[in-house]
């Protein structure tokens, strides 16, 4: 630990949100800044929401460096997302936000856990950790920690940094 103050495993945080989370993994903290960032957003009046992180590593072990792991709800705004990626070029895949997934990050002693249960579906129990903070708003959630920097380029992706998912986060702004 770097300080007494450091964040450790059984810790319970309160987000934004007024949710509780425990720490399970500390390497995880990303993601309890990205659901403070999303609370915020609907906070500021946002009715659609787009996150892009380099959330897990668990979405290499899914997609290699080819695809982005898209993530989203309604399904119906995923899709119009995903519309919008294939029109620009950008290879994304529809990553399952099933309710078995959910289970997983069921706390005892808060309301979520910031990882899931057992070592499956790490890049869907994140997703379905920031689910949580997005609640009932359309939201979309890309996992380009694979694809954000690739050592051979490709005719959607740039070699070094891919700048991947705006083309795709712009064309579907567009189109709203």
């Amino acid at each position: 630990m770097p300080g007494g103050r450091a964040q450790k495993p059984g810790d319970v945080q309160t987000a934004m949100s007024g949710k509780t989370i425990e720490v399970i993994n500390t390497d995880a903290e990303g993601r309890l800044i990205l659901a403070d960032g999303i609370t915020y957003a609907k906070k500021l009046g946002c009715t659609h929401i787009i996150d892009a992180a380099t959330l897990t590593g668990a979405i290499e072990v899914a997609l290699a460096n080819v695809n982005v792991g898209a993530f989203g709800t309604p399904r119906e705004y995923l899709d119009q997302f995903l519309a919008s990626a294939a029109a620009v070029g950008e290879k994304m895949w529809p990553m399952p936000m099933d309710d078995e997934y959910e289970e997983m990050i069921k706390s005892n002693i808060a309301d979520i856990r910031n990882t899931g249960s057992g070592k499956g579906g790490g890049a869907i129990t994140a997703a379905w950790f920031l689910k949580e903070f997005a609640e009932e708003t359309p939201w979309v959630h890309l996992d380009i920690a694979s694809t954000c920097w690739v050592d051979e380029g490709r005719p959607w992706l740039a070699k070094g940094p891919t700048g991947i998912a705006i083309r795709s986060i712009i064309d579907f702004a567009l189109k709203l």
